[in-house]
């Protein structure tokens, strides 16, 4: 079943007859390739500046609204710290398109946090080759670049000033330079159709990504797209459930977008094919600044909470917490 057609996920992603039966096979997969452990990820949001002008984000640099922030060095190192001390083995760091954090301190950051004996995922947008391999020779483990969408047309539309290509070839180096390859999509664009959500789940098997982040649009008030409607919170999971029959043994997060949009998201997706939660570990004076888009969860928990939470989350559909790196099984 992991050698779906596109016509065969058009016909799965149009019928909603059968979803549970789509979600309890991806769970069936999930248990059979990955396990019943969760692997918890740290999340720092350590800026939200951001040069680019992507029209459904929040952060967008055309965003006047936003009251904008940078975490110093020594404070991202902090917050890894501390997370490291609540059992994480995942630091990830996320950003804006941020261009003050320069190479070197960037390489700076990883070096320290490295010393916590952690993993270190970067999502912190497109960088040039020889950024990458500094990143990678400093000892970042895993980099994610979410495609958003495949269609090349929609892309353009909704990135300005981005070029397709260039996101492609970012793709292409770190997969190159030895990285854990992290991609992703957003479900209910305006303007999507069911054709390019099955272009995207092909994409990921066809560059044997080894995490896919998947999350349902959700409109922002002070963006271009401040009018259009939501995505569907079961599409996304069927995105989800899809990509996990394609590519059985890769991590796939239970995106928070999707508890935005339903109260019991997280859980849903961690019983249709997800295995991966990544818990805000930033202080609660920077979570409700970084918006990439409206009403958030988790905002105004710190920390020890929100571990705390997630974990009696997963505990109570019978799921443990992993103790190791979580790494893709091919490294």
């Amino acid at each position: 079943m992991n050698n779906l057609t596109k016509s065969e996920i058009i016909e799965i992603l149009k019928d909603d007859s059968q979803n549970e039966q789509l979600f309890s096979e991806a769970d069936k997969i999930r248990k059979k390739f990955v396990g019943d452990e969760v692997h918890l990820r740290g999340l720092i949001e350590f800026s939200n500046i951001c040069k680019r002008t992507c029209k459904y984000c929040g952060l967008r640099a055309e965003n006047k609204s936003i009251s904008r922030y940078r975490i110093t060095e020594d404070d991202i190192v902090f917050y890894a710290q501390k997370a490291a001390e609540l059992g994480y083995k995942t630091i990830v760091l996320q950003s804006g398109e941020d261009e003050f954090y320069s190479r070197d301190i960037i390489c700076n950051i990883i070096k320290k946090i490295k010393e916590l004996n952690v993993a270190l995922t970067l999502s912190i947008g497109e960088r040039s080759f020889d950024d990458f391999k500094a990143f990678k020779d400093s000892g970042a483990d895993r980099y994610l670049i979410r495609i958003e969408t495949t269609d090349k047309e929609l892309y353009k539309k909704m990135h300005p000033h981005m070029d397709f290509a260039n996101r492609i070839k970012c793709l292409e180096y770190i997969k190159e330079l030895g990285y854990e390859v992290g991609t992703g999509c957003l479900v209910g664009l305006p303007y999507q159709t069911i054709e390019s959500l099955a272009n995207d789940i092909l994409f990921f098997k066809e560059i044997n990504a080894d995490m896919v982040g998947i999350g349902p649009f959700i409109s922002h008030p002070d963006t271009p797209l401040n009018n259009a409607e939501n995505g569907s919170f079961i599409q996304a999971v069927k995105v989800m459930a899809i990509t996990r029959i394609m590519l059985p043994d890769i991590n796939i997060p239970a995106t928070t977008a999707m508890e935005t949009l339903n109260p019991n998201g997280r859980i849903i997706a961690l019983q249709s094919g997800a295995n991966v939660v990544m818990p805000n570990v930033t202080s609660t004076e920077y979570r409700a600044k970084y918006e990439i888009y409206p009403n958030k969860i988790c905002i105004n928990e710190n920390p020890v909470q929100c571990r705390n939470c997630i974990e009696n989350k997963i505990k109570s559909i019978g799921r443990t917490i992993a103790s190791d790196y979580g790494f893709h099984k091919k490294f």
